[in-house]
């Protein structure tokens, strides 16, 4: 009875480290996250914006059929919907709160000012944000999902990457500066240990500002990144 019972809470543990977890980071040719995919089970995903927004939801067809979602489309969710009610705390009122058996919780309007309305919750996924107090380039945007700390390089930084994302956990990001070629400004120099060049103004025109070398899909600690090229 004891080795059933040590095996059924392993299977529980291994259910949990596969739902709500980030999945993939998706950035723009020119270095802007796009958006992060926070993977709940059965191919069911959520794009959330820097700032926490939900800007998708669905399910991933593309994943579903072992590809990748290049589109960045989703198809409706068949399962279980319910929103907040018309009763719920003004902040959450027609926001979504369950997807399957995922709770969506939020920040109400009786919690802080700055983060009010926000995302704190996805299933077991705990949120947190830079608030009202912290620098201009990055004060709402996410600051940590589960257990990783997000990090954005701020308004003292070089003005073609500040604001942008500067690390999740342990990788890092680094992007050509305000002093490069004007065609790869701000883009992505290196991701982790990966490095990408550009075609700059001195190229073709039709490969101007394209990514030259790179590989544009990288799995880093079990998550995606995607980089535009």
């Amino acid at each position: 009875m004891k080795k059933l019972f040590i095996i059924l809470f392993a299977v529980l543990l291994a259910q949990l480290s596969i739902a709500q977890n980030i999945s993939k980071l998706s950035f723009t040719r020119a270095g802007n996250l796009e958006y992060i995919t926070i993977g709940l089970d059965d191919f069911n995903v959520i794009f959330l914006q820097k700032d926490g927004s939900i800007s998708q939801w669905g399910y991933d067809r593309f994943a579903a059929r072992g590809g990748e979602n290049y589109a960045a489309t989703l198809d409706p969710y068949a399962g279980r919907v319910e929103y907040y009610a018309a009763t719920d705390d003004a902040a959450l009122r027609g926001k979504i709160k369950y997807m399957g058996k995922y709770l969506v919780n939020y920040y109400a309007s009786y919690e802080n000012e700055s983060l009010v309305g926000k995302i704190k919750s996805i299933g077991n996924l705990q949120l947190s944000y830079y608030e009202s107090f912290e620098n201009e380039a990055f004060k709402g945007n996410i600051k940590s999902i589960g257990g990783n700390a997000v990090t954005w390089y701020s308004s003292y930084d070089n003005e073609a990457f500040r604001g942008k994302l500067k690390s999740l956990g342990a990788t890092n990001i680094v992007y050509y500066g305000s002093f490069e070629d004007k065609e790869v400004r701000g883009k992505i120099k290196t991701l982790g240990g990966s490095s990408f060049t550009w075609y700059t103004s001195y190229d073709l025109r039709d490969y101007r500002g394209a990514m030259k070398t790179g590989t544009q899909l990288q799995i880093i600690g079990g998550i995606k990144f995607f980089v535009g090229g």
